[in-house]
């Protein structure tokens, strides 16, 4: 319980090679408030295709892969060598202009001859998520429509909006959970307008209570944020407070959900279970992994043997099941997961669906592949955006990749790389993965991997002096 199984992967890509379509951003454009101002939309979009990198792994084969920004084919080969991929086209930089705001589906719309090669491959259409756009383009009165397995469908899409919003997704929990004695739903509210949401965290916090507060929409903790008393009495209020959040983008502009915070412990805070509803609409487990999750913020996973101990990896992937059940019966068919907090008597508390691809998904597929072509036992952790000391172009960034690849090895880790293209940002990052057969040798890579990051800083520091 807890590690993966095997008939998701026919569920998911018929246990084909398939087309990868890193529409990160496409997919999160939908769930954008209203009253986002163009440059918040605008790094909300950045920040989305970077992720998209990490279409190179929705399913344990590709045979296409479509990205956003610009990856140099060497990332490609390396992730071939290593696990065993056969011939693999890439298309990348499809929708790097940040003037023109293109999304994946308009881009491969302005490209009828990548569609038409796509529709005559007959492959299976993987995207991170639905969207009208690909269903324009994919479904079957689109320019790409094949005979491979669908891509979606418009009742499929109606039910990944309702349940991305994060009070319907509480609604559902709040059905289900009397059947599932280790699970718990927090208790939230939904206050009618930013007043009445400023005095309930007020009186919350008069009572020593910590609060989350989320956006009914968000991604990877975006639009979520945990409140103490402290931090209420320390912004002057309750509403000073809430202007701070929002100004500072960890907060939607409009409404706002208030709930209970879980006060958890231990590296099994943060669980996930993932899985796949088929197209015969049977709900197919992939596993249960332990989040990194930094405040809110998500920021990697661990999955593989042993990491979830039985008790909760049961608890997780039965209540899991029957959210997978109701979400299949309203007609949703594709990837999901659920994400719970763990209490300190190690009850569940669910926070949220993701109709989606998602973080950890990339995580379970790499797993999935490295025990088909190495033999089984893997643990695999992904670690989504690791600061780095200094901003890399691509050819540097994989000069250092390949430096810390040779050290994780004499570790007995394989390291592949997952996001590279934000290694030139601002705030530089990669993203990577880490493989092993012992979690005391992930600990010992990942140590390793986050000082030779930070120290590229001094580097480039010595060199300048």
């Amino acid at each position: 319980m807890g590690e993966q199984r095997d008939g998701w992967r026919d569920a998911w890509a018929g246990g084909r090679p398939a087309v990868h379509i890193g529409n990160v951003a496409d997919f999160n454009a939908q769930f954008l408030a209203p009253g986002l101002d163009a440059g918040q939309a605008e790094r909300r979009r950045c920040q989305g295709h970077h992720y998209a990198s990490m279409a190179v792994c929705y399913s344990p084969e590709p045979a296409v892969i479509l990205l956003p920004h610009q990856v140099e084919d060497a990332w490609i080969d390396l992730l071939a060598a290593e696990l065993a991929w056969g011939r693999v086209e890439l298309h990348s930089g499809l929708a790097t202009s940040a003037d023109t705001g293109l999304g994946m589906s308009d881009a491969l719309r302005d490209r009828p001859a990548l569609l038409a090669r796509i529709a005559s491959a007959g492959l299976p259409v993987l995207p991170w998520g639905l969207t009208a756009g690909l269903l324009d383009l994919f479904g079957p009165a689109g320019p790409a429509s094949a005979p491979a397995a669908p891509v979606g469908s418009a009742g499929a899409l109606a039910v990944t909006r309702r349940y991305e919003s994060k009070a319907a997704s509480h609604e559902l929990f709040t059905a289900i959970a009397p059947d599932h004695p280790g699970i718990f739903v927090p208790r939230q509210e939904r206050p009618d307008g930013p007043r009445r949401a400023a005095r309930r965290i007020t009186a919350r916090a008069a009572r020593g209570a910590t609060t989350v507060l989320k956006s009914p929409h968000g991604v990877g903790g975006y639009g979520t944020t945990v409140v103490t008393p402290g931090q209420v009495a320390e912004a002057g209020g309750a509403r000073a407070l809430l202007r701070r959040l929002t100004a500072e983008e960890a907060l939607a502009p409009g409404g706002l959900l208030l709930e209970e915070y879980v006060e958890g412990a231990g590296r099994l805070r943060d669980l996930t279970f993932d899985a796949v509803v088929g197209p015969d609409g049977a709900v197919h487990p992939v596993g249960v992994g332990v989040m990194v999750v930094d405040g809110s913020h998500y920021q990697g996973v661990t999955v593989g043997p042993r990491v979830v101990p039985q008790g909760p990896a049961r608890a997780a992937e039965a209540f899991g099941l029957a959210v997978g059940q109701a979400l299949a019966a309203e007609g949703y068919r594709g990837w999901f997961d659920v994400d719970f907090v763990a209490d300190r008597t190690r009850r569940l508390a669910p926070t949220e669906i993701n109709l989606r691809l998602t973080g950890p998904a990339v995580a379970f597929v790499l797993k999935a592949r490295l025990d088909e072509v190495r033999g089984p036992g893997h643990l695999v952790r992904t670690l989504d955006a690791l600061p780095l000391g200094a901003r890399l172009s691509q050819q540097l960034l994989f000069d250092h990749v390949e430096g810390l690849r040779a050290r994780c090895g004499r570790l007995g880790v394989t390291l592949l790389p997952l996001v590279p293209t934000a290694s030139y940002q601002e705030l530089p990052s990669v993203g990577l993965a880490l493989a092993a057969r012992d979690a005391d040798a992930l600990d010992a890579a990942e140590s390793l991997v986050r000082a030779a990051n930070q120290a590229l800083g001094n580097l480039f520091d010595a060199l300048a002096g």
